[in-house]
C-alpha cells in the first residue's frame, strides 16, 4: 500500500516538473523575436559550449505547403546571408538591414542541441520620409510578416510629447495598416513612438520613428498693432535649425495692403542643405531693413506709415510644398479738426482711427486724463475711428484694447489759446470785415462813376450825331436853291 502511495506520489511529482518546465517552454515558443526592417537583430543561440560549432538554418513555408529550410551560410542559400554574422564567442546570429522577407523560423544547431527562434519582423513606414511643412498630415504604414498566422493588433501612437494621438485608419489587413495623422504643428518635430501589443503571438514592442516639421514658431496669423512714425520690427522665426533639418528649402516675403490686392515681393531668401542662410533684397516700395538674426527672418521698418499697413506674408517651399505664416500690421493714428490751439468757447474734434477692420474682441476708447466717465468715447463694431468732441483744454488718450488689454495708445493735447490770439483772432475778423465793407464801397463807387462815364459817352456821341445830320441837310438846301 505505501509503495502504490509512493508510486503515485512520485508520479504526480514528475508531472509538475514537466508541467512547470514546459511553461517557460510554451511562452517562450508563444513569444516570437521581434524585428524592425532596416535595423538590427540579434539572435540568441542558447546555452551552446563556446567550443562547439554551429550552424544557422532558415525555414521558410505556410501551413499549407511543405516546409522549406535554408543554410544561412551556404553560398546562394539563404536571402539573408550577406547581411549576417555569427559571434564567435556566443555563437548568436546577427541580421543586418531587415527585410520584411527576413520573417520566418531561425533554427541553431550543434550536435543534437537544437534551439528555434520564430522572428517577426515589422516594417514602419512615414509619408515624405518624414519630413513635413506645418499643417501637412502624415500617413503611417505599419506591415507585419511572419511564419505563423498573423495577428491582429493593437497600434497606440505618442507623439514627441509622449501624448496619445488618435490616427484614423484609412485601410486594415493582416499584412499592412495604414493610419492618418492630425495637422502637423512645428513642435510636433521630435521622436514619436509606435506601441504594438498582440495577445497571441505575446507582442508588446516600441517601434521609434522621427518626425521633422518645417515651419514657423510665430501662429498662422498674428495681428501687430503700431502707432504712426513709430518703428517696427516684423520677426518671423524659423525652426530648421533647432529640429536639425538637412534639406534645402527656399522662402520669400511678400507684402500687399488688402486681401484682394496685388502682392509685392519684398525679398527671397534660401537655406542650404547645411543651415547657411542668403537673402536678397526685391523692392523698394518703401524704406524697410532686413535684419538677420539666426533662424529669423526680421522686416524693420523705421517710421512706419499709415499706407505701410496691411499682410505681410512669409512663405517657405519645400519639394513644391508651401507653408505660409502670416503677420497683419494695423496702424493707429490721432488727428484734431480744426488743428492748433482751442479758442475759447470753441469746440474741435479729435479722431482716432485704424488702418484696418479690428477684431470683433478689440475696440478704440477715447478717453480725458483725469477726466469722467462723460470724457469716454467708445468705437462700435467693425468701426475704424471714433471721434469725440472737445470744447475745453487737457490731455486725451486714445486705447486700442484687445480682450480688455491695451494694445498701444496715442494722446492729443488740446491746448487753450493765449487771450491776445483771441485778440487778435477778434481783431483780424474785424479787419476782415471792414476790408470787404470797404472793397464792397469802394465796388459800387467804382461802379457808379463807370455807369455816369457811360451815359455822357452815349449823349455826346448823340449830339455829334445830331450835328452831323443837321449839317447834312443845310449843305443840301443851298444845293437845291
Amino acid at each position: 500500500m505505501e509503495s502504490c502511495s509512493t508510486v503515485v506520489s512520485t508520479t504526480l511529482a514528475v508531472f509538475l516538473v514537466l508541467h512547470l518546465g514546459l511553461i517557460p517552454i510554451m511562452a517562450q515558443q508563444n513569444k516570437p523575436e521581434i524585428g524592425i526592417a532596416g535595423q538590427e537583430v540579434i539572435l540568441k543561440c542558447r546555452d551552446i559550449p563556446h567550443e562547439k560549432r554551429v550552424t544557422w538554418k532558415y525555414e521558410y513555408g505556410s501551413e499549407t505547403s511543405s516546409l522549406l529550410t535554408k543554410l544561412i551560410f551556404s553560398k546562394g542559400k539563404a536571402a539573408m546571408t550577406d547581411r549576417s554574422e555569427i559571434n564567435s564567442n556566443s555563437k548568436d546570429l546577427r541580421v543586418l538591414d531587415l527585410k520584411l522577407s527576413d520573417a520566418g523560423t531561425y533554427i541553431c544547431e550543434s550536435g543534437s542541441h537544437r534551439v528555434t527562434i520564430s522572428l517577426h519582423v515589422f516594417k514602419l513606414t512615414v509619408s515624405y520620409d518624414g519630413h513635413f511643412l506645418s499643417n501637412e498630415v502624415p500617413e503611417l504604414t505599419l506591415m507585419q510578416n511572419s511564419s505563423h498566422t498573423l495577428p491582429d493588433l493593437n497600434i497606440t501612437l505618442f507623439n514627441s510629447n509622449n501624448s496619445i494621438v488618435r490616427p484614423r485608419i484609412l485601410e486594415k489587413t493582416q499584412e499592412k495598416y495604414i493610419l492618418e495623422l492630425k495637422q502637423l504643428e512645428a513642435t510636433d518635430s521630435g521622436t514619436w513612438m509606435c506601441h504594438v501589443q498582440s495577445a497571441s503571438p505575446l507582442i508588446n514592442w516600441n517601434i521609434s520613428f522621427d518626425v521633422k516639421v518645417l515651419g514657423f514658431q510665430n501662429t498662422d496669423l498674428e495681428r501687430k498693432y503700431a502707432t504712426a512714425d513709430s518703428t517696427v520690427i516684423l520677426s518671423w522665426h524659423l525652426n530648421f535649425r533647432k529640429i536639425k533639418w538637412k534639406e534645402g528649402f527656399t522662402g520669400q516675403l511678400n507684402w500687399k495692403q488688402q486681401e484682394s490686392a496685388t502682392a509685392h515681393e519684398l525679398l527671397d531668401f534660401n537655406v542650404t542643405a547645411r543651415g547657411e542662410q542668403h537673402e536678397t533684397k526685391k523692392s523698394s516700395r518703401f524704406q524697410y531693413e532686413i535684419r538677420k538674426p539666426e533662424s529669423t527672418i526680421e522686416l524693420k521698418l523705421p517710421k512706419v506709415h499709415f499706407n505701410h499697413s496691411g499682410q505681410y506674408q512669409c512663405q517657405l517651399a519645400y519639394n513644391r510644398r508651401y507653408v505660409q505664416s502670416k503677420i497683419e500690421l494695423v496702424v493707429m493714428k490721432v488727428s484734431a479738426n480744426p488743428a492748433g490751439p482751442l479758442p475759447r468757447g470753441a469746440e474741435m474734434t479729435l479722431t482716432c482711427q485704424v488702418s484696418s477692420p479690428l477684431p470683433s474682441n478689440a475696440h478704440l476708447r477715447w478717453e480725458r486724463v483725469n477726466g469722467t466717465q462723460t470724457d469716454i468715447k467708445k468705437s462700435k463694431q467693425n468701426e475704424v475711428k471714433v471721434e469725440v468732441n472737445v470744447s475745453a483744454a487737457g490731455l486725451w488718450n486714445c486705447h486700442l484694447i484687445e480682450e480688455n488689454d491695451k494694445k498701444i495708445s496715442l494722446n492729443y493735447h488740446v491746448e487753450e489759446a493765449p487771450v491776445w490770439i483771441i485778440y487778435v483772432i477778434i481783431g483780424a475778423s474785424i479787419g476782415g470785415s471792414l476790408l470787404v465793407f470797404g472793397l464792397a464801397c469802394l465796388g459800387i463807387i467804382s461802379g457808379i462813376s463807370w455807369q455816369r462815364r457811360r451815359q455822357r459817352a452815349k449823349r455826346m456821341a448823340r449830339a455829334r450825331q445830331y450835328l452831323l445830320e443837321n449839317k447834312t441837310c443845310q449843305c443840301q438846301h443851298r444845293l437845291n436853291k
